[in-house]
């Protein structure tokens, strides 16, 4: 279930904060206002500048592969490919836009994704092609909508990574569950987690506390609205909400979760892979990391669909790939944007990563249908995360609002009521106000 990634906030943080004081200098290129979208002109030719993000040296034949096949498709037409670390990303993307520097075609992750599309600087891809919607897996298509902005879409979906559950099915069983009934809410979750507490002895625990990881992601799959309908202040101090904290604390006083993950990340693969945690990550890389570094847990590892609640969403994180709105080669961007998200190169891609098509031609191979002899944890968490990417609501985006500074306001918050120096409800009103304060004060930058 938990999906965090503290570092992608802070950076989306920083970039924000950017973007937000320099909305009135003029992104696309030093003009004033919105960059206009260029004009189809039915000639795929010209230099076009594709940047992705950290794909050198693992991926540089595979990448280099499809390029060169366009290149062959369309003469015409040149692909200058860069790429990036992680590292800085979005303030790279931040200060390209500020000089009117951004590339072509750009990878984008769910949070630089939102920066620049919030301001702009994207071509809708709706727009370009009316019929292009099908080519996608639903799910995947609609995460790059923008709010108020209707039908238009403002990036292709490329690769995602959905998420699953995974747990230790001899432990589950120990605590007198039945391994074949994996919890599907957040709320069964806890159920199974306490149960599991009480079988223990103390000998292993249900999963990490990690409040940090776990939020917003819990809340918003138990139908708790993080922001208001304009999305300029944080609601989620509610009755559910509230609820959480008072189960995360019960469960904690009951030994549920190790002690010191509340207050610090400790390595769950390593816990994961020594047997004193029952549920592990949420990601299918998790299980075939278990599978080469703790083989004799590797083969006890169940894997299910992720726990979601009455919304039915489930954690998802997508990378697109955006055209720059005001591009010189607007019909060159968008056809090789399509080239490299079409079903034959995505699942490509897909059989050398831990990766899957948003592409509905490509997420329909065999090979994410495959379930083998329904033993092997790697070949069925494969099956799972594509036969949920089918089908389920996808709520990839932890809101770019959620920036570190909320997620460390709010943490410190439930940390106090969790460990019962502060009462559950204060604990909720007090991480929105100071969530509210920051946003504010972001706002006014």
């Amino acid at each position: 279930m938990t999906r965090s990634n503290p570092t992608r906030i802070a950076v989306a943080l920083l970039a924000a904060g950017a973007l937000l004081s320099s909305a009135g200098c003029g992104l696309s290129g030093g003009g004033s206002g919105e960059a206009k979208q260029s004009a189809r002109t039915g000639e795929v030719s010209g230099r076009i500048t594709f940047r992705t993000l950290q794909l050198k040296p693992a991926f540089t034949a595979y990448v280099q592969g499809v390029i060169d096949a366009f290149e062959k498709q369309y003469p015409q037409a040149e692909v200058v490919w860069e790429d990036v670390p992680g590292d800085g990303y979005n303030e790279k993307l931040v200060a390209d836009a500020q000089a009117g520097a951004l590339p072509d075609v750009v990878n984008l992750s769910t949070d630089s994704f939102q920066l620049l599309g919030d301001r702009g600087m994207l071509a809708d891809v709706a727009e370009l092609d009316g019929a292009l919607a099908k080519e996608y897996v639903p799910g995947a298509w609609e995460q790059f909508k923008l709010p108020g902005r209707g039908d238009s879409v403002y990036a292709y979906p490329w690769y995602v990574t959905p998420e699953i559950l995974t747990y230790n099915r001899e432990l589950f069983e120990k605590a007198g569950l039945d391994p074949d009934r994996p919890p599907t809410s957040v709320e069964q979750f806890f159920d199974c987690a306490e149960r599991i507490a009480a079988a223990s002895g103390g000998r292993y625990s249900a999963f990490m506390a990690d409040p940090k990881g776990r939020l917003p992601g819990d809340w918003q799959k138990m139908g708790i609205p993080i922001l208001s309908e304009k999305q300029d202040r944080f609601t989620f101090d509610t009755d559910k909400a509230v609820e959480w904290v008072e189960r995360m604390k019960d469960l904690y006083a009951k030994g549920a979760m190790p002690k010191e993950s509340l207050l610090k990340s400790d390595d769950i693969n390593q816990l994961y892979g020594s047997g004193k945690i029952v549920f592990g990550p949420g990601s299918p890389g998790f299980v075939k990391d278990i599978k080469q570094n703790a083989p004799q847990i590797y083969a006890k590892t169940q894997v299910a669909g992720a726990v979601t609640g009455k919304l039915g969403h489930i954690g998802i994180y997508a990378q697109s790939l955006g055209i720059r709105k005001d591009t010189e080669h607007l019909d060159a961007a968008a056809e090789f944007a399509q080239w490299v998200t079409n079903g034959p190169n995505q699942v490509e891609f897909s059989r050398k990563a831990t990766i899957y098509p948003s592409n509905a031609q490509g997420l329909a191979d065999p090979f994410f249908s495959d379930k083998g002899d329904g033993k092997d944890a790697e070949t069925l968490a494969r099956a799972v995360g594509a036969d949920q990417l089918k089908t389920a609501a996808l709520d990839a985006n932890t809101p770019v609002q959620w920036t570190n500074q909320v997620g460390d306001a709010v943490v410190r918050e439930m940390q106090k009521a969790i460990q019962g120096e502060q009462d559950p409800r204060t604990a909720v009103r007090k991480a929105q106000e100071a969530a509210n304060k920051l946003l504010a004060a972001a706002a006014e930058k």
